[in-house]
């Protein structure tokens, strides 16, 4: 098993890139494997780990279709409506909630309780 070399934050070799990186350039791995990782320290926890990827090899990022650009219109409207009201909330609903917020932050209107 061979180990990838690690550079420190910022000391990554030129031609190296992560993939948010590649993508800022309009480039996406294209199946290569990682080359390389970057470690950034962290006081109170492990450090964060990006991989990298050679530049040389990337591929361009593949253009949207329509019908992809549908795909992801429908998936960003089902996490925008909420499951208790049934309306966009023109938001992600968190999913922490599962509702919502005027619907969480709204009690439930109870029958069995006397006025």
């Amino acid at each position: 098993m061979t180990a990838l070399p690690c550079y420190r934050w910022r000391l990554a070799p030129d031609g190296l890139a992560t993939r948010r990186q590649l993508r800022a350039l309009g480039l996406r791995p294209g199946g290569q494997d990682v080359v390389a990782e970057v470690h950034r320290p962290r006081r109170r926890r492990g450090p964060l780990v990006a991989y990298l990827y050679r530049v040389d090899r990337a591929k361009p990022v593949r253009p949207m279709t329509p019908a992809r650009a549908a795909a992801l219109a429908a998936a960003m409207l089902a996490r925008r409506t909420c499951p208790t009201c049934r309306a966009d909330a023109g938001y992600c609903i968190p999913r922490s909630l599962g509702m919502c917020v005027t619907c969480h932050d709204t009690p439930p209107n109870r029958k069995d309780t006397p006025p």
